[in-house]
Formats: C-alpha cells, sequence, structure tokens
C-alpha cells in the first residue's frame, strides 16, 4: 500500500497565463512613467511612481516563482505498519526551546513536552531534550513536576486515543472524558509551578525530597545568571529505567542550560540549537530529529508515524534523493476568524511551502521540522566530519545516558566556548549571520544540495499560540526584517549566491523573503504621496478616460483578486483577506519600516544586534479585545505613528478631495481613489484614536506624533 501521494494544482496552468499577462502590463507602465520622467509635465511625480512600482514589480516577480507549481501531498500513517515493524521504527530526538519563564510560562513549555512524548510510537525510541537558555529554576521545577506527572498522562492518552495531548488543550476541549483525578493531579502540578513563578523562586514547602533539593541547588550558586551560568544537564526520565503507571518504558526526558559568558557570544536560537545536536549525539543521536518552538504542542499523536512515511520510503519523488528535512506549518490555536493581526501567516507557512514543494523544497520555518541529523554535517555529497568521533552522526548510541562519562562528555561540548575553532555555525549545524536562522539555514542547506518536503495534513499536527497585541506582532515582524537583510545583502545573497546554487526560480522564492522589508518603499509613497497631491490639486494619475486609468485598475484588481481567491480557497474568509492586506499595509509603515532603519544602523555601527522574545503571556482584557476583533495600540511606539499619520492624512485628503469634486472643481477619481482606499483601512485607527477609552487605544503621545508628521 502507498505510503503518500502526491498531486499537482490544476490552477498552475492558470497562474503561469497570468503571469505572462501581467508581466507586460507591469512592465507598459514602467515604461509609462520613464516618458514621464523624461518628457512628463511632472517629472518629479513620475519620479517617485517609477521607485514605487519597480520595487512593486520586482517582488510581485519574485512571488510568481511559488506558483507555477505548486503541489498537495497525502501521507497514509496507516499503511506504514505493514512495511515496518515498531520495534524497527528509527529513533527520535526531539529539541524544545525556551528563553524566558516570564515570557514564556514554564506550564506552557510543559505542555508541549509532555505532547509529544504521548505520539503514537515506541516510547523508548523517544528522546525530549529541553533547552532552557534562560537558565531557570522555575523551568527545571516545572520539568520536574512534569517527569512525574507524565507516569499517569502518557499510559491515559494512549488508553483514551487522546489527540490533543497537551493537558491544557484536553481538559478545555469538547474532547474531554470525564476523569476528575486525572485533571486535579494536572491542575495541582500547574498550580505549583504558576505559584513558583509568581513568587520568581522555588520555595521549600515545593520541594519534596533530598533529589529535588540538589538538582536545584546548581541555579543557586555564586555569580550563577542569566547570562553568565556553567552548564546545567539533568537527566529527569530515562527509558530504560523510569516507568509509567502501567509498567510501560517512558520516553527520555532532558533538561539542558548551555553554560553562557558575558565574554562569549552566544549566537541566540541557533547556539542553543547546535548545542543540542552536540548534547543529543553523546546520549541518544538519534538519526532523526524534531525542532519545536516551545508554544507549539502536537496536536496529532501520528504526527511522527506521517513524518516516517517519507523517511522510509524510496523514491520520495523521482530524482529527490538527497531528501533532508520535513516542514509541517504552523497552524495556530484560539485564531479567531477575523485574523486581526494576519498571525496565520498563511501566505509564507500554508501557500508558498506548496511552490517550494513543487521546485526543490520547502524553506524552514523555525518549528515543526523534521530533520535527518547527517543534514547538519555537510551537503549531501560533501560530508564534513565533525571534530570529535562522539558526535558523527552516524554513531550508533547503545548505552545508558546517565553515565558519569556520558554527562561529561555532555557538559563539554555545551562548554560556551566549545565553537572557537570548529566549522560550528559556518559548515556545521544551524548557521550563524542571521537573527531568522531558521530561513538562513534552510536556505543554506538546499544551496547545498538537499531537498525538502511540505506536509500539510487536515489535521494540524502542532497547533501554536498567535500574539493578542499589535505592538507584539510587530516587534516580531521588525525581528524578522532585520535577519533577512542580514541575509539578503550579505555574501550568500540569493541573487547572487543563491542563483548559483539553486537555481533562478528557486533564488528567487528566497529573495522574496529576504528584501521583504523594502515594501515599505512602495507602501510608503502611496500611502502618502496620492494624499498630498490631492490636497494640493496636483494630478498624478491619469484620468477616468485615459487608456492608462485601466491599466492601473488592471493592476491593482489582478493583483488583490488573486491574492483574495488564493486566501479563499486555503480555508479563509474574504473579512480575514481583507484584515491580512490590512495588516501588511501597516506593517509597510512601521515594521518593516523600522526593521529597515535599524538594519542601516546596525551595519553603519550606531546600535549593536539584540533579540527579543516575543511575549506568550496573554492578559484577559487584551484577549478580550482580540476576540471582539478590536486592534490592540495600548503603548507610546514611534512604530504606531506612520501608519497613523497615513491614516489621518488620506481621511483629510478624501473629504477635501470630495468637497472640492462637490463644488464642481477638478476631478482627480484615481487620487480620491487612493485616499478612499486609505480610509477604509484606517478605520481601526480613527477608532483607537477618538473613540476609544479602554487601555488599547492609541495613547495620547503617539496621536500627538501623528499630528506632527501630518
Amino acid at each position: 500500500p502507498p505510503l503518500h501521494t502526491l498531486r499537482r494544482l490544476r490552477r498552475r496552468h492558470i497562474n503561469r497565463i497570468f503571469a505572462g499577462i501581467y508581466s507586460l502590463v507591469v512592465l507598459s507602465l514602467l515604461y509609462h512613467h520613464l516618458n514621464g520622467v523624461v518628457f512628463g509635465p511632472n517629472s518629479f511625480s513620475s519620479f517617485l511612481l517609477f521607485i514605487a512600482d519597480v520595487v512593486l514589480a520586482y517582488m510581485w516577480s519574485a512571488m510568481q516563482p511559488f506558483r507555477l507549481n505548486p503541489v498537495v501531498r497525502q501521507e497514509f500513517p496507516e499503511n506504514l505498519r505493514a512495511s515496518v515493524e515498531p520495534k524497527d521504527f528509527p529513533p527520535i530526538d526531539v529539541f524544545i526551546f525556551t528563553a524566558d519563564p516570564y515570557k514564556e510560562p514554564p506550564t506552557m513549555v510543559v505542555n508541549t513536552a509532555l505532547s509529544v512524548m504521548a505520539y503514537d510510537y515506541p516510547p523508548e525510541k523517544l528522546s525530549i531534550y529541553v533547552s532552557d537558555d534562560g537558565g531557570s529554576e522555575l523551568t527545571m521545577f516545572a520539568f520536574m513536576e512534569a517527569a512525574n506527572f507524565a507516569k499517569i498522562w502518557l499510559p491515559f492518552c494512549r488508553e483514551n486515543n487522546v489527540q490533543d495531548a497537551s493537558p491544557e488543550a484536553y481538559f478545555n476541549s469538547t474532547n474531554y472524558a470525564h476523569n476528575p483525578q486525572i485533571k486535579k493531579k494536572y491542575e495541582d502540578m500547574k498550580s505549583k509551578v504558576e505559584t513558583a513563578v509568581a513568587r520568581r523562586r522555588v520555595t521549600g514547602e515545593h520541594i519534596s525530597g533530598e533529589d529535588e533539593r540538589r538538582i536545584l541547588s546548581q541555579f543557586s550558586g555564586d555569580g550563577f545568571a542569566r547570562q553568565n551560568h556553567p552548564t546545567v544537564i539533568q537527566v529527569l526520565l530515562d527509558s530504560r529505567k523510569d516507568k509509567v503507571n502501567n509498567g510501560g518504558p517512558t520516553p527520555n526526558l532532558i533538561y539542558v542550560s548551555r553554560e553562557k559568558s558575558k565574554a562569549v557570544p552566544h549566537h541566540f536560537k541557533a547556539g542553543a540549537i547546535n548545542t543540542l545536536l552536540r548534547v543529543s549525539a553523546t546520549m541518544t543521536n538519534s538519526p532523526i530529529i524534531l525542532l519545536l518552538d516551545c508554544d507549539m504542542y502536537s496536536n496529532d499523536p501520528s504526527t511522527a508515524q506521517r513524518a516516517l512515511c517519507y523517511f522510509n520510503s524510496k523514491p520520495i519523488w523521482p530524482n529527490r534523493k538527497n531528501f533532508g528535512y520535513i516542514q509541517f506549518p504552523q497552524r495556530y490555536q484560539g485564531l479567531t476568524e477575523a485574523d486581526i493581526y494576519g498571525c496565520e501567516y498563511k501566505m509564507p507557512f500554508r501557500i508558498n511551502p506548496r511552490g517550494l514543494d513543487g521546485l526543490s523544497g520547502s524553506n524552514f520555518v523555525g518549528t515543526n521540522g523534521f530533520f535527518r541529523r547527517r543534514i547538519f554535517f555537510g551537503g549531501p555529497s560533501s560530508y564534513i566530519q565533525p571534530e570529535i568521533d562522539n558526535l558523527d552522526p552516524f554513531r550508533v548510541v547503545e548505552g545508558p545516558i546517565d553515565e558519569p562519562e556520558v554527562l561529561e562528555q555532555a557538559r563539554f561540548v555545551a562548554r560556551s566556548d566549545y565553537e572557537n575553532r570548529t566549522k560550528w555555525g559556518s559548515e556545521i549545524g544551524f548557521r550563524y549571520g542571521s537573527l531568522v536562522e531558521d530561513y538562513y539555514t534552510s536556505y543554506r542547506l538546499l544551496c547545498e544540495g538537499w531537498e525538502s518536503i511540505f506536509c500539510d495534513p487536515k489535521r494540524a499536527a502542532f497547533l501554536g499560540d498567535v500574539p493578542k497585541s499589535l505592538m507584539d506582532m510587530l516587534a516580531q515582524n521588525k525581528r524578522w526584517c532585520i535577519g533577512l537583510l542580514e541575509v539578503g545583502f550579505s555574501k550568500f545573497s540569493p541573487l547572487t549566491y543563491g542563483i548559483k546554487s539553486m537555481g533562478f526560480l528557486m533564488a528567487q522564492c528566497f529573495a522574496h523573503y529576504a528584501f521583504w522589508p523594502m515594501w515599505c518603499i512602495p507602501i510608503i509613497i502611496y500611502a502618502f504621496y496620492p494624499s498630498i497631491a490631492l490636497i494640493k490639486g496636483i494630478p498624478i494619475f491619469p484620468k477616468v478616460n485615459d487608456a492608462w486609468f485601466l491599466v492601473y485598475i488592471f493592476l491593482f484588481v489582478g493583483s488583490y483578486g488573486q491574492d483574495c481567491f488564493e486566501y479563499i480557497s486555503n480555508g479563509s474568509t474574504v473579512r480575514g483577506w481583507w484584515n491580512n492586506q490590512r495588516i501588511w499595509l501597516i506593517r509597510g509603515l512601521s515594521s518593516f519600516l523600522f526593521g529597515l532603519i535599524d538594519y542601516i544602523s546596525i551595519r553603519l555601527g550606531l546600535t549593536a544586534l539584540g533579540f527579543s522574545l516575543t511575549s506568550k503571556v496573554e492578559n484577559d482584557e487584551q484577549k478580550e479585545r482580540y476576540e471582539r476583533g478590536i486592534l490592540e495600540f495600548g503603548v507610546a511606539s514611534p512604530m504606531f505613528v506612520p501608519a497613523g499619520a497615513a491614516a489621518l492624512l488620506n481621511l483629510l485628503a478624501f473629504v477635501w478631495g470630495s468637497v472640492r469634486w462637490a463644488n464642481g472643481g477638478e476631478v482627480l477619481t484615481m487620487e480620491i481613489l487612493a485616499a478612499g482606499f486609505g480610509v477604509a483601512n484606517g478605520l481601526p485607527f480613527y477608532e483607537a484614536m477618538f473613540f476609544r477609552r479602554d487601555e488599547g487605544r492609541i495613547l495620547r503621545e503617539t496621536l500627538i506624533g501623528c499630528l506632527v508628521v501630518v
């Protein structure tokens, strides 16, 4: 029986025809602008519009390779056991990453770990490594409690065929089979952990033995601080020794906090991943690795078997012999139909990867990826031997994971200075040099000749949380923008190195992401300049009876129509699509713009590169406003000023132009339409500026900044 199938979407033919027609019209418009620059009466306006439309044209053209050959895959994990016995399943190492117990609550991280420990997979072949880059006793304490709770939770999940194996998700779902005993045990565990977090320390009343006291004492040494502490590695569950309540083995559960020193760069998440690659190599060295963010819990216990449908299948695709990893999409719980912050990222996380899969493979999006361990040690035909034998990806580990010499070796490879004079971060492991280590590393791996697969089953394999405030979303986007530009303007730029290494089409896909922040240029021009021209009575667009008017209408309707169709055909709504395009414009006037400015400042040495976590802590009032579809401002930030100023200017221009039109003045139809479009997208700003009185309104300082700009 087949383990998987592949289907090419028929719309690819329409996409190709439309791309050809659209390209010709775009070129004609650029010619029109150039003609206006040289011979027109308003050369400055023509020049600005030319700059805006050149950027738009390039970003649109870089988007087209995604649409040339989109594919959809289907897996049949129920057929896997017909070809492979469970005892022959390959071992899997699962890496879960957290860095701050106050922004990433330990109970959330624990739920993610418990959900993958409950996979429908031989438990003795699962090893869960928790990387705590915050070096916090609170996270350690949470996992000590989780290790005990796992012994009753895992058999409960298997006996009751629990699909959403995150306890928090399960007990809040409609599938919850009433079991007050196990729910009480979970609530007790959760209460103990949250009490410790609220007190910012683990008190004696929660420590139930000398072993727990000894483990937690590792965090109380002299000088132990988040950015300056020794390595802490603790085996919390050992499948060879620990048993669940029904007598079966538990998965391995290992806590890791790598050594930190202020004198040595730690390379953020990429450094944490490389540390776990080395630590796990010394302890289990499983041939398959699953990378997970701390908030991405398993929503389907068959996901590991679904991945094996590709890892154990030949051929995966004709000529795709260099298959290296599988990407499952990021999908989210608690996402409203309106999706006011566009946080579903349907285009980069679900639509575009299908197009990449039809070429050479999807990029990695930071979580939900199953990797061959071998992929991190050179290209398919250029294996790089690691510096010590214990890190060899082909080495088979058979001994206990808690032997003193094993733990000593693990601590050694987790040292802060271990990577000095090695190839880690440059040719081995995750690559350093960008804040978006996921995009950059997968790009480099595909350039080396590896290929990947995008797997998007009907039931979400993983579910995570989304930001519930505009500021959190924009801050996250700004960080991405800086990292993407670091790649776009590096020696590994997709426009140079990428084209040589992976071909033109794949390189354009990665260039589309690398230059995302450049969207701010046309968005700023079109957000401000037509309204300024309308107020001054200067025509910058063709009149309704001019053939070029139809060119503008075709380009606008064609681009927006195709975008809307793709969203709706992938399960979204018209309202969700509208909110997504609005938030895209807001990003262009905030996170894209400020990301570009910060990148330039960093390159000029004016500011230092930093990394800020997106808070996963929910505020009840913020959550209520999010569910009602109300944008959350609530803080004074310069990032709100350009978008707020554009909204006010467009409103002023729309009213001014309409009044002039009503009084028989010159009719500037396209300018009025552009301002009206800005007004329609600015409605949440007007509400937050003038009508709202809740904590999420636009603050006075921000409003004054907007008025000053206008």
